[in-house]
This record gives structure tokens, C-alpha cells and sequence, in this order.
């Protein structure tokens, strides 16, 4: 995912909590353990790709492999301008997902790894300007929910609880679609749709192209 065109003062979350509400360590993939097969870039997969399109599958092996290609995720998502990518995105058809709401390097406070997430609660309507790395040059306002629970695994396969609201939620339902297969234009009301037709359109061609 991508901010809106006018996004700004983009801030870190909420510390997040475990299963049991108490605040958990937050341990950023590169820190002391990289390996140099982590520093391979990985390329984002633009539509129409077939591959936006699988989801992802469960997640059960916990590793060092894992680990790494989080840690490959975060620095392809940077390089790309982004604050989240799901491993969909580059090809990879796993049920992972990061992102950091600054989208900052030089701000990696709010990194967060979500394994095999799925949404538990969800509460409120809202419409937020978003982008997508896999569609670049293409912002639109698309519904999501305000507030929500999201329970997930971290890289150690340890279940986790986190409860996220605005930004940070649009953020993670958001490469949540992407697990699924769905995509943000799919969200779109009608008149965006046609809006957006000869940006697809353009994307489609370049990928016949290829």
C-alpha cells in the first residue's frame, strides 16, 4: 500500500499487545541476524499479474528463511515508496504481511510482521484515499472498517492480538486483500472505477508487453 496524494503526518501505532493484552517486543526482521540471501531485492509485481490474484497460503514453517524474506519485504516495500506490502506482491504465496505507517526508513519504530492474520473484530465505516505498489500512479477512495482486531502469528509463530484503528487499520486491511486475492480497485464505487479504466488500461498493456 501506498498513502494517498495527500497524505501527511504519518505516525507510528500503538505498542501491540499479545493474546493476553500485555505489551509484546516488537523484533524488527535485520536486527544483528541478516544473511546475505535477505539482501537479494525482490521486485513488486504490477497488475495484471496472475499472481495478485492467488492470495496467499498458510504460513507453518517458522525460520530463519522467514525471517529473511520479511526482512526483503521491508526493504522492497521502502525502495518502492510504500507502508505495507504482502508477500503476494512480490510473488510469494504465503499468508505474510508487512508494513510500517511512516513508510520512513529512518523511522522504523512502527515496523510490524503479520503471519497468517485474519481479522476478529471490526467496528465502524470509513472512506480513505489509498494506493497500491502493484498500481502505481493510481490513488482512489475505497470503504474500510475504522476499527479493528487483528490476530496474527509473529515470526517466532507466536500467536498475537492487535488493535488498530484508523490509519494503521486502512493500512493492514489493505495487504489483508492481498492474502485473499482481492485488490483495492476491486473496492472502488462505480464512478472511480471508470475514473481509473485508462490508468488499468495502460498497466494491461505494459504487461502484454512484457
Amino acid at each position: 500500500m501506498t498513502p494517498g496524494k495527500g497524505a501527511k503526518n504519518l505516525t507510528a501505532p500503538p505498542i501491540p499487545r499479545n493474546a493476553e493484552g500485555k505489551p509484546r517486543n516488537r523484533r524488527r526482521p535485520g536486527a544483528g541476524w541478516r544473511s546475505e540471501a535477505c539482501m537479494e531485492p525482490l521486485d513488486v509485481v504490477v497488475y495484471p499479474d496472475p499472481v495478485l490474484r492467488r492470495g496467499g497460503k498458510q504460513v507453518t514453517t517458522f525460520d530463519q528463511a522467514l525471517r529473511d524474506l520479511a526482512a526483503r519485504m521491508f526493504e522492497a516495500m521502502y525502495a518502492e515508496g510504500g507502508v505495507g506490502l504482502a508477500a503476494p506482491q512480490v510473488a510469494i504465496e504465503q499468508k505474510l504481511l508487512v508494513l510500517n505507517p511512516t513508510g520512513s526508513r529512518d523511522d522504523r519504530t512502527g515496523e510490524l510482521t503479520l503471519v497468517n492474520p485474519r481479522i476478529t473484530r471490526k467496528k465502524g465505516r470509513a472512506f480513505g484515499e489509498e494506493g497500491c505498489l502493484s498500481f502505481p500512479g493510481i490513488h482512489a477512495d475505497v470503504e474500510r472498517w475504522v476499527d479493528i482486531t487483528v490476530t496474527y502469528q509473529d515470526l517466532d509463530g507466536k500467536e498475537q492480538t492487535l488493535q488498530a484503528t484508523d490509519w494503521l487499520s486502512r493500512i493492514i486491511q489493505h495487504e489483508l486483500d492481498h492474502l485473499d486475492g482481492v485488490l483495492f480497485v476491486d473496492r472502488l464505487t462505480p464512478a472511480d472505477k471508470l475514473r481509473v479504466r485508462s490508468k488499468l488500461d495502460e498497466l494491461q498493456e505494459r504487461h502484454a508487453r512484457r
